[in-house]
């Protein structure tokens, strides 16, 4: 309910939105636990959940799949695809790739604080100054 409260004073129209927000992001079964009780994945579908209660154009999400399993991350990226197809825009902070690379549709990746390249993740993951940021130099092919 306390990302609805941006929006609305209610609490019937507070309490309507967070469960419609806990059905989306597949956590109605858990509505009557504690945060602090959720198991890992659950906690950043709540940190999603309480965000998009809030009605967003924008989100910021950080590290969403770290820590996570390879079928949470899979559900992760559901989730995410679930709230672009939304119309909202998600600006994503990423190291794990599978989750980053099936996501996106355009990429901007940085090393040392630098843009090194930006374009669709095929663009990316072909990039030579990101193969030898993230690989070493010894990866990039021609060299």
């Amino acid at each position: 309910m306390a990302g609805a409260f941006l929006r609305t004073s209610n609490i019937t129209e507070a309490r309507d939105k967070a469960l419609e927000v806990l059905d989306f992001c597949e956590l109605l079964h858990r509505k009557d636990m504690l945060a602090k009780d959720l198991p890992i994945a659950d906690k950043k579908r709540m940190e999603i959940a309480r965000s998009l209660a809030g009605d967003p154009e924008l989100m910021l999400l950080d590290e969403t799949a770290a820590g996570l399993n390879p079928r949470e991350i899979e559900r992760a990226m559901e989730l995410v695809k679930k709230i672009r197809d939304r119309g909202i825009t998600c600006f994503v902070v990423e190291h794990v790739m599978k989750f980053i690379m099936g996501i996106s549709d355009r990429m901007m990746c940085i090393n040392f604080g630098s843009e090194i390249a930006r374009g669709t993740p095929e663009e990316i993951a072909s990039h030579p100054e990101v193969i030898k940021a993230y690989l070493g130099e010894e990866y990039v092919k021609g060299r």
